[in-house]
């Protein structure tokens, strides 16, 4: 076991970027108007845990569908995409019912707002160029943001706003597709 400082902020940054908490905390804010509370810890141990199980038994659910690792980069390459897409020109592809907010702490807080299909996607997408230790040091360092994130959704609300939202969406959308791209081309010239 060999932690790689490089690996643990590409992994960070690859899934700040998906998991974007920054980007829905209005979500978070709205739904804890509407819910009354959200609980920040129990929301972020259930994301967490959906987290690691699927980067150790995603790769068996693949071998199941008889897919290969190589493959599944490579959808969730595009998946990583759309998402960008969706960051920078602030449309909405990927919506959640919001009269289901009973509960909101685990559904759609924890999944499939912060442990969506995009989030588990690009976590067994990960396994392809980084070590499993990195991915969960990422994880682990991600679900501390996002554990800060819904704790502090009212105070964030005020300092940063509607605008600074809107820009560190635009900024870590572009950032995030340009690693789609790359995971993209990378895996293309592996199979």
């Amino acid at each position: 076991m060999q932690f790689d400082f490089k690996q643990i902020l590409s992994v960070t940054l690859i899934l700040f970027s998906v998991i974007d908490i920054i980007g829905s905390a209005p979500v978070v804010i709205d739904l804890r108007k509407k819910a009354g509370k959200i609980h920040a810890a129990k929301a972020t141990i259930v994301a967490g845990v959906l987290m690691v199980l699927f980067l150790f038994l995603g790769q068996s659910i693949l071998e199941l569908f008889g897919l290969n690792i190589e493959s599944f980069a490579i959808a969730g390459g595009i998946i990583m995409f759309i998402i960008a897409i969706e960051m920078i020109l602030g449309v909405k592809l990927f919506r959640y019912n919001p009269d289901e907010i009973d509960g909101a702490s685990i559904v759609p807080v924890a999944f499939p707002l912060i442990a969506g299909a995009g989030t588990l996607t690009t976590i067994l997408t990960l396994r392809v160029e980084f070590a499993t230790e990195n991915i969960i040091a990422g994880i682990v360092i991600n679900l501390v943001i996002v554990y800060i994130v819904l704790k502090t959704s009212g105070w964030l609300e005020k300092k940063i706003g509607p605008s600074g939202f809107g820009i560190l969406r635009r900024v870590f959308g572009i950032i995030l597709l340009s690693i789609a791209v790359k995971l993209i081309l990378t895996n293309l010239q592996t199979i």
